[in-house]
């Protein structure tokens, strides 16, 4: 059973949260350690700070979460491969790197992370019977998922945390550079793009809307093509080119799918994904079908499809939106 947004009710489930053949221990041991704040929040928050300088451990213990709250959930364990993708990705980039590290990582991609964390954390803990009610929204969509581990309900909390993550901490992205600022519009981009796939298959795919939820469906290894986001954005931080020689490099395939199909939607897309959420503050990043976080509208040449080869036309009028 479960309430209206989705937090376990009735009998209290022993929390664990511990790795597949690890000691799992119960809510009382973990709340004891935790001394007099035994609340899901306090919780969420000491197992986040553990892992804080540790791009490893961070990564561990995102996986851990999928098992549960008393350490086996087969139907949500599918679900790690697309938040792991993602993941892994931000790890072999070096952002999630100690800020005292040799390059150190990025102040604004760890936030981003510890959102992440932070959300999946308090829900499993939530769910497993610790004290609190949810401290936000994507929370609260988080817990939706762990009552019902569909497509959709994972997208919904994972994109509501990026999304509320960048919302907090837009003044950390404005101190980035030019460069990494312009690639933190194409994240956004494309995870939002992964999620219309699924709960939004027309916008996304217009006439091939049927293929949508099989692209989009996070628990097979196409949704890495959109997650892993290794062969959108370059793979080291921090960057040293300028914007103009990443998109240049970009690949072949990356360039199609964005300028052929996601630039002609993006507008549309936000919008959707402003009421997917309950978040209009989205629409504060788009502008006119132009991406605009720490970014001027003025720069906004950037997202103007080049020259397209002709299978990239073909695809644009083939995938048109309607």
């Amino acid at each position: 059973m479960s309430d209206r947004d989705g937090r376990a009710s009735g009998p209290h489930l022993p929390l664990r949260l511990a790795a597949p053949g690890q000691p799992e221990l119960p809510a009382t041991a973990i709340t004891t350690r935790m001394g007099q704040d035994g609340s899901a929040f306090a919780w969420a928050e000491a197992k986040v700070a553990a892992v804080r300088d540790d791009p490893e451990a961070r990564l561990a213990l995102m996986a851990r979460t999928y098992h549960g709250p008393v350490g086996r959930a087969p139907r949500h364990l599918p679900f790690r491969r697309a938040a792991l993708s993602f993941m892994r990705w931000q790890v072999h980039r070096g952002v999630l790197n100690p800020l005292n590290a040799t390059p150190p990582g990025s102040v604004w991609w760890r936030e981003v992370n510890e959102r992440l964390l932070h959300d999946g954390c308090e829900a499993v803990a939530l769910a497993g019977g610790l004290a609190g009610e949810p401290s936000s929204r994507s929370v609260r969509l988080s817990l939706a998922f762990i009552a019902a581990p569909t497509a959709r309900n994972w997208y919904r909390a994972h994109n509501a945390s990026i999304v509320s993550a960048y919302l907090e901490h837009l003044g950390l992205a404005e101190a980035e550079s030019v460069s990494e600022r312009f690639f933190m519009n194409v994240a956004l981009v494309r995870v939002l793009y992964a999620h219309t796939l699924v709960a939004a298959p027309r916008l996304a795919l217009g006439r091939f809307a049927p293929l949508g939820r099989f692209l989009g469906d996070p628990r097979i290894g196409m949704t890495g093509a959109f997650l892993s986001l290794g062969r959108v954005l370059p793979d080291r931080y921090p960057l040293a080119r300028d914007v103009e020689s990443y998109i240049a490099a970009e690949h072949h395939v990356g360039r199609m799918l964005d300028y052929a199909v996601i630039a002609q939607r993006v507008q549309r897309m936000y919008e959707w994904a402003a009421e997917e959420f309950a978040e209009p503050r989205l629409l504060e990043l788009i502008r006119d079908g132009n991406p605009i976080y720490a970014w001027p509208f003025e720069e906004r040449h950037v997202w103007r499809p080049p020259d397209m080869p002709f299978a990239g036309r073909i695809l644009a009028r083939a995938t048109r939106a309607r």
